[in-house]
């Protein structure tokens, strides 16, 4: 009985990230299609998560999604993003406010930049993104794949709904 108890306790192992990011490349938007999600992701349509290097090295984001509909209110946070030196630019602290900054893994990245998993080792969220609105179902089962291995409670997974601006 004792066993089991201790087994509970033991803490996951770290999360591996990539092991080098090529920010410049990984600038610009990124759509959310599936999260763990945040308090602040409550019902979120349309989640793009945007990313800018700034002068000083930390990375400007700007997540922004439509609360509960996709007519629904617009909703945006500006968090920064500090690269942690020595990580080959896979992890970042991510400061929505200060001076609380919170932990940011790029846990995996495609080759082609199109599509990124980010993680945290307490396994409490973790966001699945692409550079397109929408994935074919293999590539997401592939990903969600990967997000189960790292340890993740994938039954927790929620998937956003996506859909491309209309033209005026």
């Amino acid at each position: 009985m004792s066993f089991l108890g201790l087994s509970a306790c033991q803490s996951m192992p770290p999360i591996k990230t990539v092991a080098e990011v090529d920010l410049d490349r990984f600038m610009g938007d990124w759509f959310v299609i599936a999260a763990i999600p945040t308090i602040i992701e409550n019902d979120p349509y349309n989640p793009v998560e945007r990313y800018e290097k700034n002068p000083d090295g930390s990375i400007a984001t700007t997540f922004s999604f439509n609360q509960s509909s996709f007519n629904g209110k617009l909703k945006t946070y500006h968090p920064t993003g500090f690269v942690v030196p020595g990580t080959g630019n896979a992890e970042w602290k991510m400061q929505f406010i200060w001076p609380f900054k919170s932990e940011y893994l790029i846990a995996y990245l495609s080759e082609d930049y199109q599509h990124t998993i980010i993680a945290r080792n307490k396994r409490d969220y973790v966001w699945l993104m692409s550079r397109q609105p929408h994935l074919n179902r293999e590539i997401y089962n592939d990903l969600v794949s990967k997000i189960q291995s790292m340890g993740y409670d994938t039954s927790k997974l929620r998937a956003f709904p996506q859909q491309l601006p209309t033209k005026k």
